[in-house]
């Protein structure tokens, strides 16, 4: 007994219990991702910006770089609502409907009434939270799979979009200043980043700092590893789902207002693809699609990695047919990577 417990919490052996000498470097490097997710996106990244680096001169330009940031905010900003709603073991297919949604609403209301920017901000947000409150009710109180929620409301909200605007685009000298100021620039070393960028990395330090050090953020992740455990443990796990869904939607919201601001315009047919590209981003930055396991910070770096990709591809002159399987290719990857790390053994 005295031998087994000096052997488990000697400086050489591993704090799991496992023999660290015994152990081969795959299992070791398969227990380092398994502690740290974003290490892997991370090296990808890098490797990412070398490669593409050395195939064209262009790649590090400072105008390369703040076109790269700029593609990233929009899909960066939902990878952050999409990433706390897979952390419990959920999905989002309806995110990019109900950030067109709220991108509609704040410019057309703003358009036709003539309402003060503030006032249809406010709105835009109240309509993307009670989207995501709407997702939150359905799973949690009819317990309907995450995935058939939103797959139904995805069509939902599309539905909602298409009539609100009447499939007309809102310009934007018919809105407010206030709702294309997230597109205005500002020079960083010569490189110019937009404020709805900025305001990207400061939504991901934001939630980042709530998952790690609040009991709501603990809760989230308890929650996705193990729904009965976690409420076994009393844990309310429906007002954290609800919560989760909730924050989700307001997050879609900023993401309107930085798509306002990207495309100078609301558009009843933006970012279509924007939910799909969300999901790539957040499962390629090392979350785990079973939930309980992943960060913020890596779905950034994923979102990264996924523009990194498509703008080194087309200066390298690659169809962008070869892109789009290039990103598919990643995803199949990720996700494997990701079944192999959930199978670490102590």
């Amino acid at each position: 007994m005295s031998t087994t417990l000096s052997t488990s919490h000697s400086p050489g052996g591993n704090p799991l219990g496992g023999d660290d000498a015994k152990r081969s470097p795959l299992a070791r490097l398969q227990h380092l991702l398994h502690a740290q997710a974003t290490i892997g996106p991370a090296v990808v990244l890098l490797a990412s910006v070398v490669v593409f680096a050395l195939l064209s001169e262009r790649f590090l330009t400072p105008g390369n770089i703040s076109l790269i940031v700029q593609q990233v905010a929009v899909v960066g900003t939902l990878a952050v609502g999409q990433t706390i709603v897979i952390l419990t073991a959920g999905i989002d297919l309806s995110c990019g409907a109900i950030m067109v949604l709220s991108s509609i609403v704040m410019a057309k209301v703003a358009a036709d009434t003539g309402l003060p920017g503030p006032f249809a901000l406010l709105l835009g947000f109240l309509v993307g939270t009670l989207c995501g409150l709407l997702n939150g009710l359905l799973v949690t109180r009819l317990k309907l799979p995450p995935f058939i929620v939103t797959l139904g409301t995805l069509n939902v909200f599309f539905a909602l979009n298409l009539w609100y605007s009447e499939s007309a685009t809102i310009r934007g000298t018919d809105m407010p200043s206030l709702l294309l100021w997230t597109g205005q620039t500002i020079n960083i070393g010569g490189t110019r980043i937009t404020y709805g960028s900025i305001m990207m990395v400061v939504l991901v330090a934001a939630m980042a700092f709530a998952l790690k050090n609040t009991a709501w953020g603990r809760h989230v992740y308890a929650t996705g590893d193990d729904l009965e455990a976690s409420r076994l443990s009393g844990i309310r796990t429906g007002r954290v789902l609800l919560s989760v869904y909730a924050a989700a939607g307001a997050v879609y919201a900023l993401s309107a207002w930085i798509l306002i601001g990207r495309i100078a315009s609301a558009s009843p047919q933006a970012g279509q693809m924007d939910n799909l590209d969300s999901i790539t981003a957040v499962v390629i930055g090392g979350t785990s699609l079973f939930g309980g396991r992943g960060a913020i910070v890596g779905s950034l770096i994923g979102a990264l990695i996924v523009g990194v990709f498509r703008n080194g591809l087309a200066l390298a002159g690659v169809d962008v047919l070869w892109q789009t399987l290039a990103v598919g290719v990643l995803i199949i990857v990720a996700v494997s990577l990701d079944q192999w790390i959930r199978k670490v053994k102590p």
